[in-house]
C-alpha cells in the first residue's frame, strides 16, 4: 500500500464509526491512485429542516476531507424522497413536505453546506431528475429487487410491526428510492450517519443488482451536544446553530467539558490528528485546557463566520468574563422616567416578564452600569444606563421622561 492510499485510508477512518467493506475501499483507493480518476463520493440530505447545527456538519466535514485529497463529492438533495419522509428512526409515518418547502429547505442547507465544503468541487444533484423518469413500471420492477424479509429486519419497522402500529407501503419505497440513487450516480462510497446503515448498505446490494461494483459505506457518530450526555439536537436545546451569532457561538463551544473537546476536535477540526495529538501531549505536560478549548472555538466560529469575527467573539468572552462590556450592544429608547426596574427590563426586552424580572433580581443577575441590583422598587431617573441580565444580555438604555 503506498503512503498516499494509507494517508486516504487514515483521512477516511478519522472518528468514523464504520467503513464496510474495508479492503473494497482500499481496492478502489489503489485503482484511483493508479488511474487518477478520483472516486465519486455521495451524500445525500433530505432538505426537511432548512438549517444545520454544527452536528450535521460531521458528515460533511469527512466531505470536505474526502474532497481535500482530490475524490469527487456529490451533495445529493433528495427532493424526490423528502415526498417520500423518510421512516429512519421514526415510529410514525413522517408528513411528506411540499415540493415549494422542499425547494426553499434544499436553497438554504446548501448556503450552509458550502461553509463546510468546497463549492467549487461540489456536484449538486437532485434525485427526481432519476426517480421521476422511472415511471411506475420501472418502480416495480426496481421493487422485485428486494424482500419484504429483508425489508423487516430493518429495527424500525420490525419494532413497529410487532408494536401494531401502522407502516405504510411507501415507505418500504424509501430506503430502494435511497439505494438507486448509487446506482444512478455510479457512487464509490457513500456517506451517513449511524441511523442511515440499512438504507445504504441497500445501495450496495442495488448496484450489484444493476452489475456495478458497489459502493462501500462509510458510516459517522452522531455528535454528543454541549451537556456532553445527549446527541445534538434542538428538542433538547443541546446545539449550535451554524448561523447563530459569532459571540453566541464561541461562548458555547467554551462551555463544553474537557473530556467533549477532544471528542469534539476529532469530529470538527480541520487539524490533522497528529496536531491534535500534540495538542493533548501539550495540556498533559501542564498546558491549560481552555487555551485548546479557545483555539477550537475560533476554528469553528471563523468557519462560519470568517477569522475576523471570531478575533472579535474572543475578545468579547475576555471582556464579558472581567466584568466588561461588550462594544457593541443594543440601543434602547424608553420613555416614563422615574421608571420602576422590573418594568424596564421588560420593556427593553431583557425579562419576559415583571414576575420573571424579579426573579432575576432576586437571583442577583442584573446590573445597572456594573452594580447589581438588589432593590426591586428601584426606580430610575432619566438619563443613559448600560443594563445587563445575566452573562450575556446587555442593552443601552437611554430613558426620558
Amino acid at each position: 500500500m503506498s503512503d498516499t492510499v494509507q494517508h486516504a485510508l487514515a483521512v477516511t477512518l478519522r472518528g468514523c464509526e464504520e467503513l464496510i467493506p474495508q479492503d473494497a475501499w482500499v481496492k478502489k483507493l489503489v485503482k484511483s491512485e493508479a488511474t487518477g480518476q478520483p472516486l465519486r463520493i455521495k451524500l445525500g440530505l433530505d432538505p426537511t429542516a432548512p438549517d444545520i447545527h454544527i452536528g450535521h456538519t460531521v458528515v460533511l466535514n469527512k466531505m470536505r476531507q474526502l474532497q481535500d485529497l482530490g475524490h469527487q463529492v456529490i451533495f445529493l438533495i433528495g427532493d424526490f424522497t423528502s415526498l417520500i419522509g423518510d421512516p429512519s428512526g421514526r415510529n410514525s409515518t413522517r408528513p411528506p413536505l411540499t415540493p415549494e418547502q422542499i425547494k426553499e429547505n434544499a436553497e438554504t442547507y446548501y448556503k450552509q453546506a458550502s461553509l463546510v465544503l468546497d463549492p467549487e468541487k461540489t456536484e449538486i444533484r437532485y434525485n427526481s431528475e432519476w426517480s421521476l423518469p422511472l415511471g411506475a413500471m420501472g418502480m416495480i420492477q426496481l421493487a422485485a429487487k428486494y424482500t419484504v424479509a429483508r425489508m423487516m429486519e430493518r429495527n424500525d419497522f420490525h419494532d413497529r410491526f410487532k408494536a401494531g402500529t401502522p407502516i405504510s407501503v411507501h415507505e418500504f419505497l424509501y430506503p430502494l428510492m435511497q439505494g438507486y440513487d448509487s446506482v444512478a450516480l455510479k457512487s464509490d462510497l457513500e456517506l451517513g450517519g449511524t441511523d442511515q446503515k440499512f438504507n445504504l448498505l441497500m445501495g450496495r446490494h442495488l448496484q450489484a443488482e444493476y452489475g456495478q461494483e458497489p459502493q462501500c459505506i462509510l458510516t459517522m457518530p452522531l455528535l454528543e451536544g454541549l451537556d456532553g450526555v445527549d446527541k445534538m439536537s434542538k428538542s433538547k436545546n443541546n446545539y449550535i446553530g451554524i448561523s447563530e451569532e459569532p459571540n453566541t457561538m464561541f461562548a458555547k463551544v467554551l462551555s463544553i467539558s474537557d473530556v467533549l473537546m477532544w471528542r469534539w476536535y476529532t469530529l470538527l477540526s480541520f487539524k490533522s490528528m497528529a496536531d491534535i495529538e500534540a495538542l493533548k501531549k501539550q495540556v498533559a505536560d501542564g498546558l491549560n485546557p481552555k487555551e485548546a478549548k479557545v483555539a477550537l472555538a475560533k476554528e469553528i466560529t471563523s468557519r462560519f463566520h470568517g477569522a475576523a469575527a471570531a478575533e472579535a467573539a474572543e475578545q468579547d468572552f475576555i471582556n464579558r468574563s472581567k466584568g466588561g462590556v461588550p462594544d457593541e450592544i443594543p440601543e434602547v429608547s424608553l420613555s416614563g422616567a422615574p421608571l420602576g426596574i422590573g418594568n424596564l427590563l421588560k420593556m427593553a426586552g431583557l425579562a419576559p416578564s415583571g414576575s420573571e424580572a424579579n426573579r432575576l433580581i432576586d437571583g442577583g443577575g442584573v446590573r445597572v452600569d456594573s452594580s447589581v441590583v438588589s432593590d426591586k422598587g428601584l426606580k430610575l431617573e432619566a438619563g443613559t444606563y448600560v443594563v445587563q441580565v445575566g452573562k450575556r444580555k446587555f442593552a443601552r438604555v437611554h430613558l426620558s421622561a
